[in-house]
């Protein structure tokens, strides 16, 4: 049986920020109502980054089997020239074991990384809400207010990333491209306080947000902490709201809840829900104007499998992408 190979362009060329937001809330809305297995997680050190393994199954139509291999090494592009992120995500077909793809895993990550963000926006965020922080210009940034503006009509962002420049040409660039008021910052704590929405994806391994920073009513979605050494924002701003994970597992682990835990300022049981339960109606989302929701977003192997699924399924149908057979 032949492989599908497809590389970063392809991915890209395939996998709409609207495609994906649709399958990565059908994902987690499948896991709540109990018709998904939980993912798994496997972490690595390395000097100066990491290596992370995901795995996940899901029936899409088809039942699909998607593991992903990523390394994250945050100051590759300074000192070496290469992307953040490098890896590779495997299909199958999961009833019979069948290796149906590989696909390059940057932009997989990313669009389901700010699909995730999206969704999380749409259920727990005010409905008026109108201006965005965005801590972190990278790419991730990027994807992330694109897919903020699919869900919700934002008319002001301010930008703030610790090298000023690139948040002036985040400013420059994508205030253009999505016609929408851009405005790069020095001081992001100003900005904050003038925020209804607040995106962190940064590699920070310090907080840098605390509880005094936030105004009522605002909606946090915290990216960045992906493995147990990062944090962006301090434990008792958890502690003293509301906190939905993507997965509480996997956040008790590697996210923000992860260093709330360790503090002692939280417990597992003060989490208040998962996406996927204020997805499927288990759970109400927001209850009032001026409570703050944080969003633990920790990025799940399900949201893999739902974008990898969207990519592999366009490909076959427009006959794209190279071909192997690894028994040859």
């Amino acid at each position: 049986m032949e492989t599908l190979l497809l590389g970063r362009k392809d991915v890209r060329a395939l996998l709409t920020i609207d495609e994906c937001i649709a399958g990565v809330e059908q994902a987690f809305k499948l896991r709540a109502l109990g018709k998904a297995q939980a993912p798994g997680v496997l972490g690595v050190h390395a000097h100066d980054g990491g290596f992370h393994i995901k795995a996940g199954i899901l029936t899409l139509g088809r039942a699909y089997f998607v593991t992903k291999t990523n390394a994250n090494f945050p100051d590759n592009m300074k000192r070496h020239g290469l992307p953040t992120i490098q890896g590779v995500v495997v299909v199958s077909d999961a009833q019979n074991g069948a290796l149906l793809a590989l696909l390059d895993s940057i932009e997989i990550t990313i669009i389901r990384t700010g699909a995730a963000t999206a969704v999380a926006a749409k259920y727990l965020s005010n409905p008026e809400a109108k201006t965005v922080t965005i801590c972190g210009c990278g790419n991730q940034g990027r994807i992330s207010l694109k897919a903020l503006l699919a869900v919700r009509t934002i008319e002001r962002v301010f930008a703030y990333d610790q090298d000023e420049a690139i948040a002036q040409r985040f400013s420059e660039t994508l205030g253009h491209e999505l016609n929408v008021d851009i405005e790069a910052v020095a001081d992001f704590k100003a900005a904050l306080a003038k925020s209804d929405i607040c995106i962190t994806c940064t590699p920070s391994k310090k907080p840098f947000i605390s509880r005094n920073d936030i105004r009522p009513g605002t909606f946090i979605a915290a990216v960045g902490s992906d493995n147990d050494n990062k944090q962006e924002l301090e434990a008792g701003l958890l502690a003293g709201n509301k906190v939905i994970a993507d997965s509480i597992d996997q956040a008790s682990k590697i996210g923000e809840l992860h260093h709330a835990l360790d503090d002692g300022v939280m417990k597992i049981g003060d989490v208040y829900a998962e996406l996927g339960e204020i997805i499927a109606g288990l759970k109400p989302g927001r209850i009032s104007k001026d409570e703050i929701i944080i969003f633990d977003s920790t990025g799940t192997a399900l949201q893999d499998v739902a974008a990898a699924a969207v990519v592999y399924e366009k490909a076959i149908e427009r006959s794209l992408g190279a071909r192997l057979n690894f028994a040859d």
